[in-house]
């Protein structure tokens, strides 16, 4: 009587053939992820880039109150977000350029807010060395790891 059923040699194969494809497709979905989160980091740089530049709009049109030592930036991330009194406006309604902070997807820092996850260039300082001052011309991803283009995250 014959029995049917697979080998061991089969059986072998088959094990080695699969760990191969694994080997393989892991480094693709790890790159994948990577670059789910590069998306991340591109869309959330621009969305408070564009908040600043409108909040920069506003101060320039005379809805936003404004000393003369200021550079017409916002003072702090949190302004975007909490609004500020249109001056224009006769019910004193606020003026919202975001609607909430977007966390920087490379920082790995529960304990901290998301406005703190980024890092603030004021308008005072050189654009190759970014620090903080009055205002918040930019921000910058603090992770010190390199992008899959070559290009350190914190230079995007």
């Amino acid at each position: 009587m014959r029995q049917s059923g697979f080998t061991l040699i089969e059986l072998m194969v088959t094990l080695t053939i699969l760990a191969v494809l694994a080997t393989v497709a892991l480094p693709l979905s790890q790159v994948a992820a990577t670059r789910n989160r590069e998306d991340e980091l591109r869309r959330s740089l621009t969305q408070i880039r564009d908040a600043i530049d409108q909040y920069k709009l506003a101060v320039e049109a005379g809805k936003v109150n404004k000393s003369l030592e200021d550079s017409g930036y916002p003072p702090t991330l949190d302004v975007l977000v909490d609004g500020v009194k249109d001056l224009k406006d006769p019910g004193g309604r606020k003026i919202y350029f975001l609607r909430r902070m977007p966390r920087d997807p490379f920082c790995d820092c529960p304990s901290k807010n998301n406005a703190q996850t980024w890092g603030l260039r004021s308008y005072a300082s050189p654009p190759d060395a970014p620090a903080e001052g009055r205002d918040v011309y930019d921000v910058y991803s603090l992770s010190s790891n390199v992008g899959l283009n070559g290009v350190p995250y914190r230079d995007w």
